[in-house]
């Protein structure tokens, strides 16, 4: 009995992850369909290719890049941002949202992204995390002065995190780029990274 328990855990361990990613694949194709099928029937009637949705939803998201591109589109879409960027509590959410998407943005400016461990001196801990601020400057009064930066300690399943800033001389650069960094911390370090 104990090896079949543990058959069916191993089993499960193994299927969730694909099953979930597929589930999501198919929530999401399930809506692109939908909202296609709704947008478009009025112009071609009954006429309809499967996967039109996912197309038009690819589609659009790179017509979408090439507008904001251009100096005079992203006029246009800051308007249209008024409404998010002015509102007390959807201010909040719409911000920190476009503060993250654009941290991971390809064509962001400034110092590459870079993966640091975290170790106080004195101390047998260390901790991992994402370089986001190569200095303190521009920062209100209050900060410590020196050669500090801002490092975000992401939580276990997403929940949250910590922004702290420390001198540059207690981080070490980690080979690995932000996004293993951020799946890795998402679930806990739990799986394995490379061939490990």
């Amino acid at each position: 009995m104990k090896h079949l328990y543990q058959y069916f855990f191993r089993g499960l361990i193994a299927a969730l992850p694909l099953g979930l990613t597929i589930y999501l694949l198919y929530l999401f194709l399930t809506w692109t369909e939908g909202f296609a099928m709704w947008w478009i029937r009025p112009f071609i009637g009954d006429f309809y290719l499967p996967g039109l949705g996912l197309a038009l939803g690819i589609g659009g998201i790179i017509l979408l890049g090439f507008l904001i591109s251009h100096p005079h589109a992203r006029k246009l879409l800051s308007l249209l941002e008024l409404p998010f960027t002015n509102l007390p509590v959807i201010k909040s959410v719409y911000s920190s949202l476009k503060s993250f998407a654009d941290y991971f943005s390809p064509h962001k400016e400034g110092p590459a992204q870079q993966v640091v461990v975290l170790k106080i001196p004195g101390q047998d801990l260390e901790m991992v995390g994402l370089i986001t601020r190569q200095s303190l400057a521009g920062l209100p009064e209050g900060f410590m002065q020196g050669d500090r930066v801002a490092v975000y300690l992401p939580m276990g399943y997403m929940i949250g995190g910590y922004t702290v800033f420390v001198p540059r001389d207690w981080l070490k650069p980690v080979s690995m780029s932000v996004e293993e960094a951020m799946r890795s911390s998402l679930f806990a370090w739990m799986a394995n990274h490379g061939n490990e």
